[in-house]
C-alpha cells in the first residue's frame, strides 16, 4: 500500500533527474543507450562514441535528438 505522498510524486520518477546527479552515471552506457546513440548519430551524420558513460550518453542522446528532430521534444510540437 502506498501513502498519499508517494502517490502524489509517483509520476515524477527518476527520468527527470539530471544525469550529473545519477548514482550510476559513471558506469558504462547501457546496451539500449548504445543502440539508440548509434541510430541517432547515423541520422545526424555524426560518429557515435562507444566510450561514453551512462550520464554522458544520456546528454549526447538529448543533443542528437534535438539535431535530428527525434525524441520527446518532438511530441510537444
Amino acid at each position: 500500500m502506498t501513502d498519499k505522498s508517494t502517490q502524489s510524486t509517483a509520476d515524477q520518477g527518476n527520468m527527470e533527474k539530471d544525469p550529473k546527479n545519477w548514482v550510476t552515471g559513471d558506469e558504462a552506457m547501457t546496451g539500449a543507450q548504445r543502440s539508440y546513440l548509434h541510430t541517432l548519430a547515423e541520422e545526424a551524420g555524426e560518429a557515435a562514441d562507444d566510450s561514453l558513460t551512462k550520464a554522458e550518453a544520456s546528454l549526447r542522446i538529448e543533443e542528437l535528438q534535438a539535431a535530428t528532430g527525434r525524441g520527446r521534444d518532438q511530441a510537444k510540437v
